[in-house]
């Protein structure tokens, strides 16, 4: 009795997953956006450290908006030793729109700061001249399409939310990325179900940094973003703390913006889960094994199952591995990828558990946080 229990718990997981979550796996884009008749003016805000690859292109997406309000670009070049924002000049007077753009050196990163956040949040003190109606938080490493900013003011504006975020298409040209990006993004919406977040009903908040719409209004109300200044998972604690103030948030999927930024191996993704993944468990070791056993029994359990030679536990460990698919099936075909690939979460699971196990022996180390040369989440 006690082993059929066990082999049901996977079951009943799945089941939750797929009727309770808040329909998290379902995929569904924004509709074309509708002329909203207000010619709002947005700055964008850019932070870049080492992106001489990728900014240019970022810039120009920006700059090339199929918007009718103005906009305007400020790129805070974050210590870079490799040119950043001598591409980004350069990728703006290319289209005949220097002008629209402005270029920070940014000032040496105080103490209690990520160095995203006070790059960030230099950028917001010098949009605060050009009396933006709105600010978009997006990466260097993001193209815009050129309806993209017209839909998030769209949005916003009909629906009256204060932070609107995109979650941008991932590259997925390897076999690691094919392997592991929709799964990251999968994993994501199941731990911040976009319908709970949109719900003033619920306490759940997230977002993606790489595409954040914000009414200054709202981003002053929380105190700035020196409210979060130490946070290293900044763009979900940027919604928490919106949120918390009354603001109405929204996240959602979609096409109109993607990263140009592959990882193109496993050693690359797994460097890039194990950046924050303790961090997200608040560095307890007692929910790093909550994690590790959740993991274990919610997708691995079930393939281990079907070789139990009891009928019961196989029929169990089969229907939880084919809810567990069918909820996977909508991010595969998102992703344009085979549908055998829905199969995989299992193994994928594995590959994730190591990463925080990974991620927590870093930030034991005192090595946590790392990117491009800065510990930023480390044991005092």
């Amino acid at each position: 009795m006690i082993a059929h229990s066990l082999a049901a718990l996977p079951l009943l997981i799945w089941v939750y997953l797929l009727l309770a979550r808040g329909d998290f796996w379902r995929i569904s884009l924004p509709p074309a956006p509708r002329s909203c008749g207000l010619r709002r003016k947005i700055v964008a805000v850019i932070p870049a450290r080492d992106e001489v690859a990728v900014i240019g292109d970022a810039v120009q997406s920006i700059l090339q908006q199929s918007y009718d309000g103005p906009i305007h670009v400020i790129v805070i070049d974050d210590g870079s030793s490799d040119g950043t924002a001598v591409a980004a000049a350069a990728a703006a007077a290319s289209i005949g729109a220097r002008a629209g753009l402005t270029v920070i050196a940014g000032a040496p990163l105080p103490p209690g700061w990520t160095g995203k956040l006070w790059a960030m949040s230099q950028g917001v003190a010098a949009a605060a001249a050009l009396a933006p109606d709105y600010l978009l938080f997006t990466d260097a490493d993001i193209h815009h399409d050129p309806a993209n900013i017209a839909a998030l003011v769209a949005n916003a504006e009909t629906h009256g939310r204060d932070l609107v975020s995109y979650m941008v298409e991932l590259p997925v040209a390897t076999l690691a990325e094919k392997a592991l990006i929709p799964a990251f993004v999968f994993f994501f919406l199941q731990l911040y179900p976009p319908e709970w977040i949109a719900s003033a009903r619920s306490s759940a908040a997230g977002a993606a940094g790489g595409c954040m719409l914000m009414r200054p209004q709202a981003l002053a109300r929380i105190g700035g973003l020196e409210a979060i200044r130490s946070q290293l998972i900044d763009d979900c604690s940027l919604a928490r703390s919106a949120k918390a103030a009354g603001g109405s948030i929204w996240l959602g999927m979609t096409r109109s913006a993607r990263s140009t930024r592959g990882y193109v191996s496993f050693t690359a993704i797994g460097r890039m889960i194990s950046r924050s993944a303790f961090n997200q468990l608040r560095h307890s070791y007692l929910l790093l094994c909550a994690t590790i056993i959740g993991l274990f029994v919610t997708y691995l359990l079930p393939p281990l199952l079907l070789f139990s030679g009891s009928a019961v536990a196989i029929a169990l460990g089969a229907g939880a591995w084919s809810l567990m698919s069918l909820c996977y099936l909508p991010m595969v075909r998102f992703y344009r990828l085979s549908p055998l690939w829905s199969l995989c979460l299992p193994a994928i699971a594995i590959f994730y558990a190591a990463a925080t196990v990974h991620s927590a022996l870093q930030y034991g180390l005192r090595r946590g946080g790392n990117w491009k040369g800065r510990i930023q989440d480390m044991r005092l």
